[in-house]
Formats: structure tokens, C-alpha cells, sequence
């Protein structure tokens, strides 16, 4: 892991300043309160607020070695007892060495205040230690919540991609059913289907990697699909399409609407005699596009027993996408069964 000083030039500039001005101040109350000389009141505050921060920085590579996560209490004092020691010598030599080269004649107030040094070396240390198991813990604590974001992404793309797939599969199957019974009774009409059927699947996967299409688009995909539909049921299905204009740029998730054309057309085109509306609308709400699919059916001959499988896998796929599960609202109205989608518009 990265210095937190390299890595983060701003927390560096703060480091430095912050210990200019501590610098300064002790200088100033050396000076002015305790009336010690000008010369040794800066050689203390070079000694202590300079040269130590210096060296305390790399007390950063000390804790990458002994991690708490690692080692008992025990052995992490006495790993960092030792080495506070072998740094305060350290320090305490360099400061003698400086102080030689600079003021020759202060050496003998550096030797009268080597204990307050001593003890004021393990408590920077002691500091220092504290401040980097902060910075190291807010860095993991960081890392993790980044992977968890990503591993939450990769999941949820995992759960999209098969929700998806459950769809195709329970739509090929039913349609090339249609195809087998019409290859018989009117194979023109099963030739035709299978055109359009193929057109069906190259938009699929056209757009089979894109979360989101136009309304416009996706309306295109369902005419297809409708058309297919068409066929085999003839003048009993009777799709009504009352879709405002604003509506046609609304970013929507692909393949979402032939779960819900495919429902209406089982639960109310299959048993029909008579012509069945299905109805498409979309109305712009002020925070919602507001797409309605709804069919009539025969209330006495439907057995409604609540979400089928295509429904159910568009309120994941709706949760999944925009964090909420309401979006989807299913309506019984005994004479008519209505889906509504509410897709949130950014």
C-alpha cells in the first residue's frame, strides 16, 4: 500500500504546514514566556517539530509489517516498544550531530534535556503509531466498500443476464409451437412467421448487451412480436397501440414489454371467441413514463393465480435496476387485466 503522504499530495501540504505552525508556536513560547534564547529556542523547535516529523513518516512502513489484524497485543507493543527505541536514538543522534554542526555551544543543553526528549520521542512515536492505524484502517475500510460495490455490480449483472435469459427461452418455446401447428394447417402463414420470428431474435440480440432502449425502439420489437402472434390467432387478437409522442424517446430496459404482451395474449386471446383488445399506452407523469399494457379476458373462464413467471421476472428485473420494487402494478378489473409499469426518467 502506497504512502499516505505520496499518495495524497494534499494530506502531505496539510502535514507539513501543520507542523510549521506547531513549530512556531513552541518557538514563540520558548522565547517569549520562558525567556530562553533566540538560537536554542529554534534549535528545539528544528530538533522536535522538524527533523522528527521527517523521520516519523516512516513510521507508515513500521505498521505495514506489524498489522493488528496479525499479531496479539503483546507482540505488537513490544514490536513497536523496540522500534520506537531504535528510533529515538536515531533521532536523538541526528539531533546531536545537528546541533553540533549548527551551534557547537548549545551541545550541553541538548544533553541536560535528554530525558524530555526521550519521553517526548516515544510520545510522537506513540502518536504517529495511533495516526497511521487510522489512515490504514480508513484505506482497507475504503478498498473493501469499493469491492463490495463491485462485486454487488458483477452480481447484479449476473442476476439481469439470467433474468433475461428466462425470458427468451419461455418465448421460443411458445412460438415455435405456433410454427409446428401452423406448418400443417397453413404452412404460408408458418413461413412467414418464421421470417418474422427471425427478425424477432436479430433485435434480440442486437440488443441483448444494452440495459436500456427508446420506447420507440423496444415498440418496434414488440410489432414483430405481435406480428407473429397475429398469425396464429387471427382476427381474436387486436392490438391497440395509444402512445403519446414524448413518450417515444423514453429510455426504457430492453425486452421488458413481450413479457407482458405475451401474458395478455395467454390470459386473454387464448380461450376468446371474440376479438380481444390489448391496449398499449404510455402517458409522461412528472417523474414517470407510465406504460400500461391491458387486455380483456373472460373473467369465467381464467383461473388467475397471481404472477406468472414473465411478471415476476420483470419486477426483479425492475428492482434490479432502479433500486425500487413498486414499479410494476397489477390490476384486476374483472372484465380486464391491467399491468402498469412506472419507469423513472433522469
Amino acid at each position: 500500500m502506497k504512502h499516505p503522504f505520496i499518495n495524497n499530495r494534499i494530506l502531505s501540504l496539510y502535514y507539513v504546514v501543520f507542523w510549521l505552525v506547531i513549530g512556531l508556536i513552541n518557538f514563540v513560547i520558548q522565547v517569549f514566556w520562558y525567556d530562553m534564547d533566540i538560537s536554542v529556542g529554534l534549535i528545539e523547535s528544528v530538533v522536535i517539530f522538524g527533523l522528527y516529523p521527517i523521520m516519523g513518516s516512516s513510521i507508515w512502513f513500521i505498521i505495514q509489517y506489524n498489522r493488528l489484524d496479525e499479531n496479539d497485543w503483546v507482540k505488537n507493543i513490544l514490536f513497536h516498544f523496540v522500534a520506537a527505541t531504535i528510533m529515538n536514538m536515531i533521532w536523538l543522534y541526528l539531533s546531536y550531530v545537528l546541533v553540533k554542526v549548527v551551534a557547537e555551544s548549545h551541545i550541553e543543553f541538548i544533553r541536560r534535556s535528554l530525558p524530555s526528549k526521550v519521553l517526548t520521542g516515544y510520545l510522537l512515536y506513540a502518536g504517529y503509531v495511533v495516526f497511521f492505524y487510522a489512515v490504514n484502517y480508513y484505506n482497507s475500510l475504503k478498498d473493501k466498500i469499493k469491492k463490495e460495490s463491485e462485486m454487488k455490480m458483477l452480481i447484479r449483472d449476473a442476476e439481469l443476464s439470467a433474468l433475461k435469459s428466462q425470458i427468451n427461452p419461455h418465448f421460443l418455446f411458445n412460438s415455435l409451437n405456433s410454427i409446428s401447428s401452423l406448418t400443417v394447417s397453413r404452412p404460408e402463414k408458418a413461413q412467414e412467421m418464421v421470417i418474422n420470428l427471425s427478425s424477432f431474435m436479430r433485435y434480440s440480440l442486437q440488443h441483448s448487451r444494452e440495459e436500456t432502449v427508446s420506447l420507440k425502439d423496444e415498440l418496434d420489437h414488440i410489432k414483430l412480436y405481435l406480428g407473429i402472434e397475429k398469425i396464429r390467432f387471427g382476427k381474436k387478437l387486436n392490438p391497440v397501440f395509444e402512445v403519446e409522442e414524448n413518450c417515444l424517446k423514453a429510455r426504457i430496459p430492453n425486452m421488458i414489454l413481450q413479457p407482458l404482451l405475451e401474458n395478455a395474449i395467454k390470459y386473454g386471446v387464448y380461450e376468446a371467441t371474440e376479438p380481444v383488445n390489448i391496449v398499449i399506452r404510455c402517458k409522461p407523469d412528472p417523474d414517470y413514463f407510465r406504460i400500461t399494457v391491458e387486455n380483456e379476458y373472460d373473467a369465467g373462464t381464467i383461473n388467475n393465480k397471481g404472477e406468472g413467471i414473465g411478471l415476476m421476472n420483470i419486477r426483479q428485473r425492475l428492482e434490479l435496476i432502479y433500486g425500487n420494487p413498486n414499479l410494476l402494478q397489477i390490476t384486476d378489473l374483472k372484465t380486464s387485466f391491467k399491468v402498469e409499469l412506472l419507469l423513472p426518467q433522469k
